[in-house]
Formats: structure tokens, C-alpha cells, sequence
């Protein structure tokens, strides 16, 4: 009886020599048991890099390290049959978002609920969380995580770690919400950009094929810092020590957030440092500020006086939420924008009352019908 062959499963990468290997880790690393691709399999069944591929193996023989993938069985799960014809991601048709990505997902959801009231997040949206040291962003970007995986379990949730410690990428990988790729504070710039590059073509894979994805990147700044020090330079610093080529890379990354005409989506929300004391993070700041199309920015005056989520209500929306938002909604959130700006002039008050109100309020329908009997009384 002939033994039943081995068989793999994850993620292709091409190299530049033109053939490939499927990456099996978790993290994307290389790995003894990833298996070879010959450039002959790539081109006939349209193989790019970041697609989920499957197929029997046979191990190593003669000089050969690793085993080699016999045959590709699955493409995402379906037979390869249609790959080759699969559009480009950056063919296209980019569109505004105009379909809402709501995160409320109950009474003591309160992250998802202030966002959704201050900056209403719609699919394809690009958008920064701008945050000091010690104002909660890794919790924050937890919440939203997981409000997303149940408000919107179709949507493939991709949380990108880039430069992190060891225990929050536990502690992410224990929340269970989306698929967590992460690079260590230890690990070399060029495993940091590697890592990064093979999440954004998974992305645009799974966008090519009409799903809806959404990653969760911290930090773009590390990022950056990455790429300052990984990327070829161009002997041009600009302020702060960053080279002048240091940003394409990054800009690429974000720049891929889109809506797709009648297709799927990529949002992008990637937290940036500010108020570190670093100038090469204030350059990197002011670079990305503006390029985003929604923005949720943390005070740490309010985190210090422990009221979570710590946003500041001022500085914190959503460009062009008319598309997003009917017009009695929108009008009930600036009525709330309103009273939150009219209730005090400190950031810290501000946020206590908005947090006060979601907490005397099931629901944000609720939250917005109190606030419009309070005007007409």
C-alpha cells in the first residue's frame, strides 16, 4: 500500500530568482518545512505572492533542503481553475467608502461605540490612530479588533505587529480576534519590512477575489523606523535623520486602503507615535498627517485620569461621512459633537461626559434620540 503523501498549507512567496516557497509559520518566517514552488507551477496556474495555496509534497532528495509542492490543489480554498484570470489589485476601481463598518456591538462596548459616534468608520477606509505613550492605543486597537470580529465575521481581519514586545503579540494572539502576524523588538529592519510587504500582498490577494479585509497595523511609525534603516538609502536626510526613500514603502501600505467598484475592500487603520521625544517620530507624524481619510486621536491627560477609550473629541473624524452615514444620523452626531464641545473646554471633560453618556444609554440610537429631546426641550 502506497503511503499517502504529505501534504502543505500557507502562504506563497516569490522570490526574485522567479520560483517560490509556501510559508507554513504563523509569523511568515522561513521554515524547514515550507515547500519549494518551481517557476514552471507559478506561471501555469497564475501564482502570485500572498496567496493561501495547498497541495501534496515529497521531501527533499539529493542536495535539496527543503520539500518540493508536487501539485497545487487549492487557491484560497478553491480549485486553482480561474486564478490566471483573477484581476490585478492595482487595476481596480478605487471608489470613496460609502458602506458603513460599524463596531457597536453592545451596551459596554464603549470603544466601538465613541467611534461610531465620532468618527463612523465605512470599508476602505484609510485611517490613523494617533497616539502618545502610556494613552491605551494597544488597547484600544484590541477593542476594535474585536469589535470587528463580531459585527463583521465575513470581513478578514489581519493584525499587523511590527517591532513589538513579545508580550503583547500574546496578548493579541489570546484575544482570538483576526490572524496576528508580528515581528519582534529584536528581529533585524529588513525581517520587519519582509514581514510587512508578505501581509499587503495577502491583502491584496483576498481583495482580488471580492472579500472584504481589514488590518490593524502598530505602528506605522515603526514601520517607518524600519524602513529608515532597512531600505536602500538615498544619502538625501530629511529632518530627524530620515532618509529621503525611507517613506515610500510605508506610503505604499497605507496607500492600498481602497473601496473597490462592486467589489471587496481594504481599510487600513495603523496607529502613529506622537509626543515621544523622538524627531525622527514627530518627521514621521507630520509626513502621514492629512493622508488618511479618518483619524481617531488619543489624549494621555485623559488616560492618566483613567477614562478609557482616551479620545479627544476634537481632533478626532471622519472625512466625507455624509457617504457613510444617513442624514438623520449624521445630524443626531453633530448635535452630540456639539454638546461634547460646548460642555467644557478641557479634553479630559470632554471625554468623561461622552463616556457618562454611553454608560447611562443601551445604544447609540438611544444616546442619539436623548440628545435630540434634550434640544427640543
Amino acid at each position: 500500500m502506497t503511503a499517502q503523501a504529505e501534504t502543505v498549507e500557507g502562504v506563497l512567496e516569490i522570490l526574485a530568482s522567479g520560483s517560490g516557497f509556501v510559508r507554513t509559520r504563523e509569523d511568515l518566517t522561513p521554515s524547514p518545512k515550507d515547500a519549494y514552488v518551481a517557476p514552471s507551477q507559478i506561471r501555469a496556474c497564475g501564482l502570485r505572492t500572498g496567496d493561501r495555496v495547498a497541495g501534496p509534497v515529497r521531501p527533499p532528495s539529493g542536495r535539496e533542503r527543503s520539500p518540493s509542492l508536487v501539485a497545487v490543489e487549492s487557491i484560497e480554498g478553491e480549485p486553482p481553475d480561474g486564478a490566471r484570470t483573477r484581476p490585478f489589485f492595482d487595476g481596480l476601481i478605487a471608489i470613496s467608502p460609502e458602506e458603513r463598518l460599524r463596531l457597536e456591538s453592545g451596551p459596554t462596548d464603549l470603544t466601538g461605540r465613541a467611534i461610531d459616534l465620532l468618527a463612523p468608520l465605512g470599508k476602505g477606509q484609510r485611517g490613523l490612530i494617533v497616539a502618545p505613550p502610556k494613552a491605551g492605543k494597544t488597547r484600544i486597537l484590541q477593542e476594535i479588533a474585536r469589535s470587528v470580529a463580531r459585527t463583521t465575521p465575513d470581513a478578514v481581519l489581519l493584525l499587523l505587529l511590527i517591532d513589538e514586545r513579545p508580550e503583547e503579540v500574546t496578548d493579541f494572539r489570546r484575544e482570538g480576534a483576526g490572524q496576528v502576524y508580528a515581528s519582534s523588538f529584536d528581529a533585524e529592519a529588513r525581517d520587519h519590512l519582509h514581514l510587512a510587504r508578505l501581509v499587503q500582498a495577502r491583502a491584496e490577494r483576498l481583495v482580488e477575489r471580492g472579500r472584504d479585509v481589514v488590518i490593524l497595523l502598530d505602528s506605522l511609525t515603526r514601520l517607518a523606523r524600519a524602513a529608515n534603516l532597512g531600505e536602500r538609502r538615498t544619502g538625501r536626510s530629511l529632518s530627524g535623520g530620515l532618509d529621503a526613500a525611507a517613506l515610500r514603502m510605508p506610503r505604499q501600505f497605507l496607500g492600498d486602503a481602497r473601496k473597490i467598484e462592486g467589489g471587496g475592500s481594504l481599510t487600513i487603520l495603523a496607529t502613529v507615535l506622537v509626543e515621544t521625544g523622538s524627531r525622527l517620530d514627530d518627521v514621521i507624524f507630520e509626513e502621514f498627517k492629512g493622508t488618511g481619510n479618518w483619524e481617531v486621536r488619543l489624549n494621555r491627560r485623559i488616560a492618566e485620569r483613567r477614562l478609557y477609550p482616551a479620545i479627544d473629541v476634537a481632533a478626532t473624524g471622519t472625512r466625507r461621512e455624509e457617504l457613510l452615514v444617513p442624514a438623520d444620523e449624521l445630524e443626531g452626531m453633530n448635535r452630540l459633537r456639539r454638546h461634547l464641545l460646548d460642555y467644557a473646554t478641557q479634553p479630559e471633560e470632554r471625554a468623561e461626559r461622552l463616556l457618562e453618556l454611553l454608560r447611562e444609554t443601551p445604544s447609540n440610537a438611544e444616546l442619539l434620540a436623548r440628545m435630540a429631546r434634550l434640544v427640543h426641550k
